[in-house]
This record gives structure tokens, sequence and C-alpha cells, in this order.
């Protein structure tokens, strides 16, 4: 079966005809060419395929495409700014040695963003326990949540 999803991507109204089985990361990167999500486990447990829908992280690689019809999904490239400008998280990501291999870093930052449009400054605590759904394979995470709480300016 295939439905006409209409919803919102990266602050544009966007639609496609999207069969029954397929999970929004499929969508994301088959129909609208964005490779920023990754599929590592293709199970929900990595995060590397983290999107937010209506502003919440979601694993996208276990999340039914049916689902986003209405709703808003940001991805990593949505982060973008005017001019290709990197939103602040990104920056710090850069900046701090957030980024390793590279693989994990879109999964981290969105759900770095979620806990930042929710919480503004968030304590080192509170980036571990939003982070704890995301896996790094090259063990940056000392760097990782260093660059979240750099990127609104929190001591570390």
């Amino acid at each position: 079966m295939k439905k006409m999803l209409s919803f919102v991507l990266n602050g544009r109204e966007v639609s496609a005809e999207v069969e029954s089985h397929r999970m929004l990361l499929q969508v994301l990167r088959e129909q609208f060419q964005l490779t920023g999500v990754k599929e590592g486990c293709g199970q929900g447990e990595c995060g590397a395929c983290t999107v937010l829908v209506e502003g919440i992280p979601v694993d996208s690689c276990i999340y039914p495409a049916f689902e986003i019809d209405g709703k808003s999904v940001v991805t990593i490239e949505g982060l973008l700014g005017e001019g290709n400008k990197l939103d602040p998280i990104q920056e710090a990501f850069v900046a701090n040695g957030g980024i390793q291999c590279g693989f994990c870093t879109p999964g981290m930052i969105m759900s770095s963003k979620a806990l930042l449009d929710e919480v503004g400054t968030p304590t080192a605590a509170q980036v571990r326990r939003a982070l704890s759904g995301n896996l790094c394979r090259c063990t940056g995470y000392v760097q990782i949540v260093e660059s979240v709480l750099k990127s609104v300016g929190a001591a570390t």
C-alpha cells in the first residue's frame, strides 16, 4: 500500500508517495537525498539516524514513514543557516574535536540540538543523559560532551 504524505522537512513543505513498510530513514535518504542521516544498526540502538520530529529526537531507522504525515522533520542538513552557515552546535563540534570519524556526528548533533532547545544551558549530566541513545565508535564522548557545553558557553 502506498500513501501520499505531506510534511515540513527542514522548513519546507514537501510531499512524497511512500510505501507502508518504509521507515523515515529510507524516505529521507532515498526520496530526498538527505544523506546526513546515517543507518548504523537498523534497529534503533545506535542513534546514528537521529532526526527531530516535532522537536523530539527519534531513531529514523525504526520510525514508520507514515507517522510523519502533517508533522515537522528536521535533519542535520536543516541546521545549516543562510549561506551554509553552521549552527552553533555544529561549530562547537568542529572547534572542540567532537567529530572524529564523523559517522555518529549527525545523530549526536541532533540529540544535542533537541536538548539545547528544551533546556537552554544544560549540565554535563543532562548532556550525557540526552546522548545516552547515541553510540560513538571512536569513543569520543568526552569531546562530544564538551562540544555541547561549549556551544552554549557552559563550563566543562
